[in-house]
């Protein structure tokens, strides 16, 4: 019987049987790092038919030129690897979901989180305010809305002023004082007939109308990033999230497991 002696090989080494057996070159993988794909046992089950077949394939061929199996048991356990980060990719798209769900209906209970948002504040909340419309705010948007709440409350303040005060134009001067959304609301009233075009009937309305309107503005705009931050912390849920946690722990043990047994499998073979 043929003896063949141990040799030392590089990566340029060439095995040679005889003239019909084909020329292997050690270290050029790309032939064979597919051979997993199309021979996969975990993946078939792993990669549901609603999910993206090719994009655990990719996850799987990196996971293969990264480790580069010598034997079906390491190919098996870099399979194994690349199933448990689908697994983990399925948390993240389900701890998603949840906070989402949770964020909706957080934002369906306006009066209640705005109420939370600043317990001490009273009428935080009126029929027509929509958290998520404050979502929505970028943090310059949240500024300019501060400024212009404030500014539109002191001008109405400045308008009851001149009318307490009285004197000559009263009306006219105080009506000066106010914004132009707050006139043209004025203007609405007096078309309607709620309210007399005189002093003593832009008193009344800004008392019982423009004012209160003003200062929920006001209160809305100044506590908005903790309506925001309410919102987003109500609708996070953390004890639904619970059990996803303790999944993904259980899925992180396992890629350790896994991932050492691979390595250490390599150093036996002395790869």
């Amino acid at each position: 019987m043929r003896t063949i002696e141990a040799e030392t090989m590089t990566d340029t080494t060439v095995i040679t049987r005889d003239e019909s057996t084909p020329v292997a070159t050690v270290g050029n993988y790309e032939p064979v790092r597919l051979n997993a794909l199309k021979h996969g046992i975990l993946s078939r089950l792993a990669v549901l038919g609603h999910e993206d077949h090719a994009e655990f394939d990719d996850l799987l061929a990196a996971l293969i030129d990264e480790h580069r199996p010598g034997v079906i048991t390491e190919r098996l356990l870099i399979e194994e690897l690349a199933t448990i980060i689908w697994r983990k990719r399925r948390v993240l798209l389900a701890e998603g979901a949840q906070i989402n769900q949770g964020l909706k209906s957080a934002a369906n209970s306006s009066k209640t989180v705005m109420a939370s948002a600043a317990p001490f504040q009273k009428s935080m909340a009126s029929e027509s305010t929509d958290v998520r419309d404050l979502l929505d705010l970028a943090p310059n948007d949240v500024a300019e809305r501060q400024q212009n709440a404030a500014l539109n409350l002191a001008a109405t303040r400045k308008a009851a002023a001149i009318l307490r005060h009285g004197g000559r134009n009263a009306y006219g001067k105080a009506r000066r004082a106010l914004l132009p959304g707050s006139s043209d609301c004025w203007d609405e009233q007096i078309e309607e007939e709620e309210y007399p075009a005189t002093a003593e009937g832009l008193a009344k309305f800004i008392r019982e109308m423009l004012e209160p309107i003003c200062l929920q503005m006001d209160r809305e705009a100044r506590f908005t990033p903790a309506i925001k931050a309410q919102t987003l912390g109500e609708g996070l849920q953390a004890h639904r999230l619970e059990k996803l946690n303790r999944y993904e722990t259980h899925l992180d043990r396992k890629f350790e497991r896994s991932l050492a047994m691979l390595l250490k499998l390599k150093q036996l073979r002395g790869a």
